[in-house]
């Protein structure tokens, strides 16, 4: 294959996958308009286009042609950059996740942007990166609200995010690899009995990796750096237009980088969980888009499970918060590494 014909299809790959995250980021915030309607006893957007399918499209329209104000006295090309550092973030961590089967074309394969060895590493340092955007966003509108947002954002997500990762070392130490494909192909053995939520028991690192990254998304319960009552929005209060939708895009597509991390990592991945009890389906198509079908109904259910966490569950207290990262989940982290080496060391 020569190097235009590798060129243009890897191109083709990276733009399709780019639509469809990008539609999964709109569609995401009418899934949770019309659940959490349903669970507040209304109906959640239903007025544009049948069912209110059209709804994202309205509310892209109206974000870009809204005034784009700047504060007079905020740092403007800081102001200007940090939104587009936290949405960078988001976008740039779907490389590396595998949403299929192996399977390749003239060299390239169909359902991975990037196939790096460290591809967990890659997702952890990526979206660390994010907290820049936050940081620099409360800090150049020179508003106090927003700076409160942001200086809360930021030592939420720094506290948070070494339980996330903590919580991640058993499974890496099952598979034996940061390969996320290799993760995946560790439990596809025997189907649901072999992912690692229930086969390799890591059912307490999981618990672990969703409470923090429910933080580090700052989702509810853990929305504190914009939490509407005490500071007005947070750290984009100052933000208007497509500034402000940037940051609004970035939050949702943490939110599917999230549920794709979990379902590679404790739920199979693209796996079906019947294993080889179900017969292949619709020959050589059949076994590249089911795989597929399976990922996407995977992240559709912690999707919902993320938007059905935001209807039930009250705010923390900004010390309650701190206190349950560092007190709760940080050892219990550690203690999950300490006995899964343990079990690993007596079946050796």
């Amino acid at each position: 294959m020569n190097l235009l014909t590798f060129f243009l299809l890897s191109l083709l790959k990276i733009v399709v996958v780019l639509v469809i995250f990008l539609t999964a980021v709109a569609y995401t915030v009418l899934l949770e308009r019309k659940l959490v309607g349903r669970i507040q006893n209304r109906w959640g957007p239903s007025r544009v286009g049948p069912f209110g399918l059209l709804q994202p499209l309205a509310d892209g329209a109206k974000l870009f042609l809204k005034e784009d104000l700047i504060p007079a006295n905020a740092h403007r090309p800081l102001f200007v950059l940090a939104p587009l550092i936290a949405l960078a973030c988001s976008l740039i961590s779907i490389a590396v996740v595998p949403f299929g089967a192996p399977i390749t074309w003239h060299g390239v394969d169909m359902f991975q942007i990037s196939g790096v060895h460290i591809g967990l590493l890659v997702i952890l340092g990526v979206t660390s990166v994010g907290v820049y955007g936050i940081a620099l966003s409360g800090w150049s509108s020179n508003n106090k609200y927003s700076l409160l947002g942001a200086l809360r954002g930021s030592a939420q997500i720094i506290s948070y995010e070494l339980a996330l990762g903590l919580s991640l070392i058993g499974v890496v130490l099952r598979a034996g690899s940061f390969d996320l494909r290799t993760i995946v192909e560790s439990q596809a053995a025997h189907g649901l009995r072999s992912w690692n939520f229930f086969g390799g028991y890591q059912f307490v690192a999981f618990f672990i990796y969703l409470m923090a990254a429910y933080a580090e998304t700052n989702r509810s319960p853990f929305d504190l750096p914009e939490a509407e009552s005490e500071l007005t929005a947070g750290y984009h209060t100052e933000y208007s237009s497509m500034k402000f939708a940037m940051f609004f895009m970035a939050e949702y597509a943490n939110m599917i980088i999230v549920a794709c991390v979990a379902t590679l990592l404790f739920f199979g991945g693209w796996t079906s969980p019947f294993g080889s009890l179900l017969p292949p389906i619709g020959g050589a198509v059949g076994a590249a888009l089911l795989p597929v079908m399976w990922f996407v109904l995977k992240v559709f259910c912690f999707l919902c499970l993320y938007i059905w966490v935001r209807g039930t569950l009250p705010r923390f207290r900004y010390d309650q918060l701190m206190r349950f990262g560092w007190k709760f989940l940080m050892p219990l982290a550690i203690a999950n590494i300490v006995v899964t080496s343990l079990c690993l060391a007596l079946v050796a």
